[in-house]
């Protein structure tokens, strides 16, 4: 009995939890998280009297009477709630886990409104500021900023970064910053409405260089799928009230330096998580971008573009929406990242072509873009076809997910199967010799 009290003090003082009145645990300083199955005690047998009356101190709440405690709650080193139950440590559910439709569905929210507010914002200043490659830097500038001050904080922890993982980003940022300007320049000089219609092309592209760079084969139905895309491009294209050719060529090169983005990210999966990769190919994104925005638009900016942009606006609305524009470029980039670590691809392919539905009917709304009907038929139809595509595209990679899953299981219940049809029969077996040697020892005593 001494022993079983001297392992209850033991663990009380390891733990360092004191008990309230509503028999929970509080964590005074939860170092080393110990068993407490020695505190589940019944104290209420008789059996149990003496060590009722030596420890009645030590398993009293304040104000109560000798109880029997088997269940707790405390604090881990986080923060997070511990559930103990007969000596089991359970953590509860935080908010994220209980509600996942609900979280889910917020990030497609501040998804969709952010990139929004972006393209209406960043449209706004080049009505003004038609600098697309300063802006660029502006974008990722801020973005790097809020990157390098989360860091510092530790939300999140910077991810080390060696050679290796250097040279396997720098190809992703180099395309990520050609896209990002060519992106840019279409939204300076055509209509966000236009540039966002363009861009549904891309699937295209993404198709073209998997088929003739990279030799995968793609099945007819992806093809046929992306007949209406390029069908309707080319209708919106035709009679565009915007219509330039700057616009188109920079439209086009992003669909094609955000193909091979995708192409080279996916030889550069490193492990690391979103947040970070997003982080690095920010910082080197802009390394990209500084030397043809000093080149090409600096002379222009130092003699009279700022100058004329704070002479229209002034200087805190001029400052303040670039660093607005920043922000918001950079929060909804990370909130898709984000987004999609969340979901299936099926609903981020969905979501994806609803979120360019929205840019372009919220764009023609608020800066009044007068389009004609074919153009608006040919968006409809380009936006079709990119939904048709991405939902044939991501059961194909479902398929692909699901299938090895289904062969791994199929292959487990195989040989679990057999194991236990090779016990059984050993079983059998062994029964069947007993049983004989039992029958032949009972002959042999009956002829005695």
């Amino acid at each position: 009995m001494a022993s079983v009290c001297n392992s209850i003090q033991f663990s009380l003082k390891r733990s360092n939890f004191s008990f309230s009145s509503t028999h929970k645990l509080v964590n005074r300083n939860l170092i080393n998280l110990v068993p407490l199955r020695n505190l589940s005690i019944i104290a209420n047998f008789k059996n149990f009297e003496p060590i009722k009356s030596k420890c009645s101190q030590l398993l009293k709440p304040r104000n109560s009477v000798d109880v029997f405690i088997t269940k707790a709650v405390a604090a881990d080193a986080e923060g997070h709630d511990i559930e103990i139950t007969d000596g089991y440590v359970k953590p509860t559910k935080g908010f994220a886990e209980k509600f996942p439709a609900l979280v889910t569905g917020f990030f497609f929210f501040a998804w969709y409104f952010l990139n929004v507010i972006f393209n209406i914002l960043n449209k706004k200043v080049y009505n003004y500021f038609p600098y697309p490659y300063f802006v660029s830097v502006v974008h990722l500038l801020i973005g790097v900023t809020y990157c390098l001050i989360s860091w510092t904080v530790g939300l999140p922890k910077r991810a080390p970064i060696n050679k290796e993982l250097l040279a396997l980003l720098t190809p992703v940022a180099f395309c990520h910053a050609l896209g990002h300007v060519m992106s840019n320049v279409s939204f300076a000089t055509v209509a966000v409405s236009f540039t966002h219609t363009i861009k549904a092309l891309e699937p295209f592209f993404s198709a073209s260089a998997s088929q003739f760079v990279l030799g995968h084969q793609i099945p007819v139905s992806l093809w046929l799928s992306l007949a209406p895309v390029v069908i309707g491009v080319s209708m919106a294209s035709l009679t565009e009230l915007s219509f330039n050719w700057t616009g188109f060529i920079s439209a086009m090169i992003s669909n094609i330096a955000f193909t091979y983005r995708s192409i080279y990210s996916k030889k550069a999966m490193t492990g690391m998580d979103s947040t970070n990769v997003h982080a690095y190919i920010s910082i080197i994104a802009l390394l990209f971008c500084l030397p043809p925005a000093i080149f090409i638009e600096g002379p222009q900016l130092l003699q009279y573009g700022f100058r004329d942009a704070i002479a229209k606006v002034g200087l805190y609305k001029f400052l303040s929406d670039l660093f607005w524009i920043g922000m918001f470029y950079h929060l909804y980039n990370q909130i898709a990242a984000n987004t999609l670590e969340r979901v299936a691809p099926l609903t981020h392919a969905v979501g994806n072509v609803l979120k360019r539905v929205f840019v372009i009917g919220f764009s023609i709304v608020v800066f009044g873009n007068k389009i004609s009907t074919q153009t608006g038929i040919g968006t409809a139809i380009a936006i079709a076809g990119v939904a048709i595509y991405s939902l044939i595209k991501a059961r194909m990679e479902e398929k692909k997910r699901v299938s090895p899953r289904k062969h791994i299981i199929i292959t487990w219940i195989e040989v679990a199967s057999r194991i236990l049809n090779t016990i059984i029969l050993s079983c059998a077996q062994h029964c069947l010799y007993d049983l004989v040697y039992f029958q032949k020892a009972a002959a042999h005593a009956h002829a005695q």
